[in-house]
């Protein structure tokens, strides 16, 4: 059905509002941050800007050890989330066996768990490995919370995608490690992009795990570093949203790099079950 130039110029008015409340909030909080130190919460003027606030925030926020210790939790989460989740999710999908509906309940099951619920009786499981205080005790968390929703995630895709695929590699001889790895994954690649955006970008904003499991300064994650950088290095306005600024930095560039697969992800996740 064509679309009259009515349309079109009220669905680009409707497209152009939401762009502007997404990206008013953004926008503000980068203005923010590139206004002058003594003046709060006023914003800059274009010939006014102040970008060293950025270097000052990173060097009194030590954000480079947050921003470290953020980037070895979250790839140490997505790769190993992943690489279970496709494995997980070839089983449930592709497989016929016994129990797997049960299966697919438990982790539908740790999808529905909030981490208020867990992470007190976590806390103390860990604490009695000797694991809190510890990089394990950040990771190990995260990546059983995201296996739960990747596995759901790649079960759909390969519930609805890949049947005929892999009936046609058994015919050839290939066995499920070969059929998963060398088959079925390169086809995958975007919904395996997307799951590793949003398994990335969940890590990286958590809180309430790091804040509950580590009190070592070193072991502070970027989002948790960025909450005790207000008020104990600094009272303004203006070096709180330059670091914010660069907390989001790393999640944002992820996203532009990926955004085309992340789109096609999204896209193919939608037609499905």
């Amino acid at each position: 059905m064509k679309i009259s130039p009515a349309e079109k110029a009220a669905n680009y008015v409707v497209l152009i509002a939401f762009a502007i409340f997404a990206l008013y909030p953004i926008a503000s909080i980068v203005v923010a941050a590139l206004g002058a130190p003594d003046t709060g919460e006023q914003t800059a003027s274009i010939l006014g800007m102040h970008p060293g606030n950025f270097s000052e925030a990173w060097r009194i926020g030590h954000f480079g050890t947050y921003l470290r210790t953020s980037l070895v939790v979250s790839v140490s989460v997505v790769v190993v989330s992943v690489v279970l989740s496709l494995m997980a999710g070839y089983a449930l999908g592709s497989l016929r066996f016994r129990g797997a509906g049960v299966v697919l309940y438990l982790f539908l099951l740790g999808m529905m768990m909030p981490n208020e619920v867990v992470v007190v009786p976590l806390y103390f499981d860990l604490r009695e490995l000797h694991l809190t205080d510890t990089l394990w005790a950040v990771v190990l968390p995260q990546i059983a919370q995201s296996v739960a929703f990747g596995t759901y995630w790649m079960r759909t895709y390969f519930r609805t995608s890949s049947r005929s695929i892999v009936e046609a590699a058994r015919l050839d001889g290939a066995g499920h490690w070969r059929t998963l790895w060398l088959i079925l994954v390169p086809l995958a690649r975007p919904a395996i992009v997307t799951l590793t955006v949003l398994t990335f970008m969940w890590t990286w904003n958590e809180f309430l795990i790091p804040l509950v499991m580590v009190t070592a300064e070193g072991l502070r994650t970027a989002p948790l570093g960025l909450a005790f950088f207000q008020g104990q290095y600094t009272q303004g306005f203006t070096l709180l949203a330059a670091g914010a600024c660069i907390v989001a930095t790393p999640v944002v560039l992820l996203y532009v790099f990926l955004q085309r697969h992340f789109i096609a992800g999204m896209l193919e996740g939608a037609v499905r079950e």
